[in-house]
């Protein structure tokens, strides 16, 4: 039942994005450009849709569907995040999609997605082997 109920709110998040032209690269590059500024409002909904999620979930003990406590705990911000979100802006301004969006796109049947979810899986990959410890030939899927 659970891998329905996520291919269903993946297929949800798909098509909730596809209606709001989060996939469509002339948009994506008018936000950029700041000609076309409806994603910024599509953003801000997911923006407070988060906050709302998250304060719901500092309320109190949580489970998640496998039954495990959900624990939401603040991060330490290091520059890291800042080199990180510049690589993945300027990635998102040049293919004209982030992951969820590559991914909504796949399921348009927009195949130069294909493109973006391979450099985003090699990017993950060489972020993985550049973090691994020296020595360390531990593989992970």
């Amino acid at each position: 039942m659970k891998p329905v109920l996520f291919l269903g709110a993946g297929a949800l998040f798909g098509f909730l994005l596809s209606q709001a032209r989060a996939t469509d690269f002339a948009a994506i590059h008018g936000m950029f450009r700041l000609t076309d500024l409806h994603l910024f409002g599509v953003i801000g909904v997911a923006v407070a849709t988060a906050a709302a999620g998250l304060a719901l979930l500092r309320r109190g003990p949580t489970t998640a569907l496998n039954g495990e406590t959900i624990s939401v705990k603040p991060k330490p911000v290091h520059k890291g995040l800042f080199v990180g979100g510049l690589v993945f802006g300027v990635g998102w301004a040049l293919s004209g999609a982030c992951p969820g969006t590559a991914l909504a796109q796949l399921g348009e049947g927009k195949l130069y997605a294909l493109a973006t979810v391979a450099g985003i899986l090699a990017g993950t990959w060489l972020r993985q082997r550049a973090s691994a410890p020296a020595g360390n030939t531990a593989r992970s899927c």
